[in-house]
């Protein structure tokens, strides 16, 4: 992102959405794993292999939303010195073109600086953040950081699981922005070798229960997709993209535990985000359009 775009706020505001113009591919790493300028590489190693927006994870020392692939990098980074500050200067040398999210849990966001939450979403704003995923933020509870977020001209988007349903799905499509972050399974993050059938279900009842929003804020599946083939089955059950963790953490898992360069471990995950884009795109072509009245 350029600098000009991280002091436009309007362009902040309107970058994520405008990111799935077609099916999007989002992955997400977990900024310093396994060390600080190997993660760099990963990260833009991703962008050149078709990331539309890449959720980058600030970790936290427990993530409870997490799978033990993710624990493991989570505590790679903690270990190689990954710290908020040290998030924030990782953003500033990242050198992508597509929108950043920071994926975090809600005790950094509120301990940072002197004004809780404020003093985090301006900082993120800063370093050209444009956006939030907090799994354990409720929404009952998020009036804080999403004024923050309507301050800085940020997003702030919630995860809807498979058991949220009536008043309460209700109520996080009011509130979202960016996109919707769709769990397809009930559990902990973690690649699995199938579609989960809660999708499709998921993705009807948003469209039935979640307002206006529900058309116009797009729908981002996660949770246990590793293949393009995947990518492709949740895009023809009417997702607006896909989001993929843990099938890419375990390329620099494996590459850490293995000693292979950092060039050839980028190659891996590039190769695999061209995979998982161009699966997408696929799922999108398949998808049966309403006729023209």
């Amino acid at each position: 992102m350029s600098s000009s775009d991280r002091d436009d706020p309007a362009k902040r505001a309107s970058g994520l959405e405008a990111a799935f113009d077609e099916p999007a591919f989002v992955p997400y790493l977990a900024a310093g794993d396994p060390d600080f300028e190997s993660s760099l590489e990963y990260v833009e190693a991703l962008a050149r292999g078709g990331a539309d927006v890449i959720e980058l994870g600030l970790p936290f020392s427990e993530p409870i939303a997490e799978g033990p692939t993710i624990q493991r990098a989570v505590a790679r980074a903690l270990s190689s010195g990954m710290t908020p500050e040290r998030y924030f200067e990782f953003c500033e040398r990242l050198d992508v073109d597509v929108p950043l999210v920071c994926m975090t849990y809600y005790n950094l966001i509120y301990q940072y600086g002197d004004e809780p939450v404020r003093s985090f979403v301006e900082r993120a704003a800063a370093v050209g953040i444009e956006g939030f995923v907090v799994p354990d933020l409720p929404a009952e509870e998020a009036d804080l950081l999403r004024e923050a977020c309507d301050e800085f001209g940020l997003d702030l988007i919630f995860i809807v699981a498979p058991t949220t349903r009536g008043e309460r799905l209700e109520r996080i499509m009011a509130q979202v922005s960016g996109y919707v972050y769709v769990q397809a399974r009930l559990g902990v993050t973690g690649a699995r070798e199938t579609v989960s059938d809660h999708t499709a279900e998921s993705l009807q009842r948003i469209a039935e229960r979640g307002g206006s929003a529900a058309t116009d804020v797009p729908k981002a599946v996660g949770f246990g997709i590793s293949s393009g083939e995947q990518a492709a089955a949740v895009v023809e059950a009417g997702a607006d993209g896909v989001i993929v963790g843990s099938a890419l953490v375990d390329i620099v898992a494996e590459g850490d535990e293995t000693g292979r360069p950092t060039d050839a471990v980028a190659a891996d995950l590039e190769a695999m985000a061209r995979e998982l884009k161009e699966g997408a795109l696929a799922g999108g072509q398949r998808r049966p359009r309403p006729e023209r009245t």
